[in-house]
């Protein structure tokens, strides 16, 4: 068995406590050297509960005496300190695993690509709900034929501003929306292949918010079939969906609760399939509930990031193909998409009734 990746992870909030240290220290191919934040205290803090050897209160790894200890890092910190953070790693000859959105623009993005490339260093981000176990069973009745020819994608997300969210998110592009679309676009992806951006609009805060209210994008991919992403971030209820509207079922994967629903097609539409359609969807979200309930109240259901962690570990030891769905193309391809659809908003907002725009 090789040795031990030994790593740090950078940022030490939520994202962090939740989500990257509990799944590297499940897993066997990493060492946990330490970590490092900026804020007072809290890196000491979390060392001492974790029983870690190194912490660092530090804004950048020049800083940190140990730097030299680690093969790798993982950067759990804002959107906005990714590039300098990511660059900084990869200078210094760590391998590095960032936190979604990749960068800030598309220029910081290729760079640090290149500077990757240059210096033989894995570079990946954690598009990590491509390998929950809900995903993935809907890739599986794609990939079988159970979902006949698909005909078209919807990614829905419903956000609560009222809900748990980073101090930060105002200050980026569109808000929330450049935080947490990345994840939509790669899972649409992940059925779709390539995407280009058709058109966008989107309409302004009713809260009085940078994160508008609604964004709306349309895609088109090599498959042909139309693909649409629609974002309400002023929603009373918080919901996450990606539906595939197959030629004999329809899959839907509820992101939140990592539940997949695989409905058949119901025809008609007579009582009959109706009533179908009501058994079969509330028996399938039920039973799993207990099967993802139970992981999520034990602090087990990691949506996907151990198969992260364990793809960064095998790139690491020289598997070239680990990489491919969160490494440097498809984060590149996701800020693409990201800032074109910055840009087409920016020319183009949902119609005001009785404003300049209303066409009726």
């Amino acid at each position: 068995m090789p040795p031990a990746i030994k790593i740090a992870v950078v940022g030490c909030g939520w994202v962090a406590q939740h989500r990257h240290l509990p799944v590297l220290l499940s897993n066997a191919a990493f060492e946990v050297v330490g970590v490092i934040d900026r804020k007072p205290g809290r890196a000491e803090s979390i060392a001492q509960k974790l029983g870690l050897r190194r912490f660092a209160q530090a804004g950048a790894l020049k800083d940190v005496a140990w730097v030299d200890e680690i093969d790798a890092l993982t950067v759990a910190t804002a959107p906005m300190a990714h590039y300098r953070l990511v660059k900084e790693g990869l200078d210094l000859g760590k391998h590095v695993l960032t936190e979604k959105p990749f960068t800030m623009t598309i220029p910081e993005g290729e760079e640090l690509i290149a500077t990757a490339q240059a210096g033989d260093r894995r570079l990946a981000i954690v598009h990590n709900f491509q390998f929950a176990r809900s995903t993935k069973k809907l890739l599986a009745e794609i990939a079988s034929g159970a979902l006949g020819a698909v005909r078209g994608i919807d990614a829905v997300q419903y956000g609560n501003p009222g809900r748990r969210l980073p101090e930060w998110y105002e200050d980026l592009p569109l808000g929330l929306f450049y935080d947490e679309s990345p994840h939509l676009l790669y899972l649409m992806r992940a059925v779709a292949g390539p995407l280009r951006l058709s058109q966008a609009m989107s309409a302004k805060s009713q809260c009085g918010l940078a994160t508008p209210a609604r964004v709306d994008a349309w895609f088109e991919s090599a498959k042909g079939y139309p693909i649409h992403l629609s974002c309400n971030f002023e929603s009373p209820v918080s919901e996450w969906y990606l539906v595939v509207f197959g030629e004999k079922r329809l899959g839907i994967v509820d992101v939140f609760r990592d539940i997949y629903l695989s409905l058949p097609n119901d025809g008609a539409h007579d009582t009959s399939h109706v009533l179908r359609t009501s058994l079969v969807a509330t028996f399938q979200h039920w039973l799993q509930h207990v099967t993802s309930g139970i992981p999520h109240l034990q602090g087990r259901l990691f949506y996907g990031n151990d198969e992260v962690f364990a793809r960064l570990a095998a790139a690491i030891g020289g598997d070239a193909g680990a990489l491919e769905p969160i490494g440097p193309t498809s984060a590149l391809d996701g800020l693409k998409l990201q800032h074109a659809i910055i840009e087409a908003c920016a020319a183009r907002l949902f119609p005001r009734p009785g404003g300049p725009n209303d066409q009726r």
